[in-house]
């Protein structure tokens, strides 16, 4: 299945589904397809990156976030995401992708996503994203905030987040090269 058509499902489905807050966990249930495995008959790497963004999908949608934003002509960008895999998801298995806030910076949201299969985490990303309104670029978490009546203020981000966070950044004035390695 295409991860268009599965990201139109999960749009249309996450209104059917249970309402969360958005500092709720948001956990939507998936079975990996033919077309989310490599050669080794197990997912692709980067096809967990591409499922996250369900994750963060279903979690907008399900929390009311999505609409608002919608209404404001603001989007999600993910700006920074690393992932750690424990074990491999089969083809046809089913599994959970779980996604959680972990908090708000002044221009950047933070949030976890886990891969369980019963119980027992398989992958775990960590992203950092931002939202930006359409011919106007990034709008900071305070406004964010007041847009939808989320309190951005009052979840700061793990230290070990923020620390992540900062080295992963590149400097705006500075355009990596292959030549520095």
């Amino acid at each position: 299945m295409t991860m268009r058509l599965r990201t139109a499902l999960t749009l249309l489905n996450g209104r059917r589904r249970p309402r969360i807050h958005i500092h709720d966990v948001a956990t939507l249930p998936l079975r990996v397809w033919p077309s989310d495995t490599d050669v080794l008959r197990h997912m692709n790497n980067g096809v967990y990156l591409s499922v996250m963004d369900l994750g963060r999908y279903d979690l907008l949608v399900r929390s009311g976030v999505y609409a608002i934003l919608r209404t404001h002509r603001v989007y999600p960008v993910v700006t920074s995401e690393t992932i750690s895999f424990r074990k491999s998801l089969l083809p046809r298995q089913r599994y959970l992708l779980s996604s959680k806030v972990l908090g708000y910076d002044a221009i950047s949201v933070y949030l976890e996503q886990r891969f369980t299969v019963d119980g027992e985490i398989v992958a775990t990303g960590v992203v950092r994203g931002r939202m930006l309104r359409r011919g106007a670029g990034a709008i900071p978490m305070t406004e964010l905030g007041s847009l939808t009546g989320v309190d951005v203020a009052g979840l700061a981000p793990p230290a070990w987040v923020s620390d992540w966070a900062g080295r992963v950044a590149l400097p705006s004035n500075r355009t990596p090269l292959l030549t520095d390695w």
